[in-house]
């Protein structure tokens, strides 16, 4: 199922959330269980599953990974089920970089300058890989669709990064 379809949206990676938000109340107003309690089983059934099809809908055109892994499956490739390896021997390295710096967080001097540093290396990447991204998944072209898979992955990993970043602060301040 086409998500842009369903929300009634352009199929494009920037998209007004806003919009995207009253599209969700609107769909579920119109499908939400509870406008169907006097009607029969089937119908029922029905409205509950498409209620759980908008809230996914939603929650995966909201996040930027997810409505471009979406973006992606609609074009043929299904990132979540694949075995293609990262084959950027340069974000290997920065990788590994990075993994080092994070574990290095816990006998720093000044950890907090550290934390915000990676932070701020963190922000930039993502910003790049996303401008990429948009770029890429606004080109129709087959290349430029496994060029913006390579680009997701590496969001993905960022995304990852970020969050072992998050628990090292919080168990800073805990």
């Amino acid at each position: 199922m086409n998500y842009f379809e369903l929300f009634e949206i352009p199929q494009r990676f920037d998209i007004d959330v806003a919009e995207l938000a009253n599209r969700y109340r609107e769909l579920q107003k119109a499908v939400h269980p509870d406008k169907f309690a006097n009607a029969g089983e089937q119908q029922k059934l029905l409205a509950i599953s498409k209620t759980a099809q908008v809230n996914d809908a939603y929650q995966t055109l909201k996040d930027p990974i997810r409505r471009a892994e979406h973006m992606l499956l609609l074009r043929g490739i299904d990132i979540d089920n694949e075995s293609t390896t990262m084959k950027d021997s340069s974000f290997l390295m920065q990788q590994l970089e990075w993994r080092e710096a994070l574990a290095e967080l816990r006998g720093s001097d000044n950890i907090e300058a550290d934390i915000a540093a990676l932070e701020t290396e963190f922000k930039q990447y993502r910003q790049q890989l996303q401008e990429n991204l948009r770029q890429q998944l606004a080109d129709e072209q087959t290349t430029a669709a496994i060029l913006a898979a390579d680009q997701v992955r590496k969001l993905k990993f960022m995304a990852k990064l970020q969050d072992e970043l998050t628990r090292i602060q919080d168990a800073l301040y805990d």
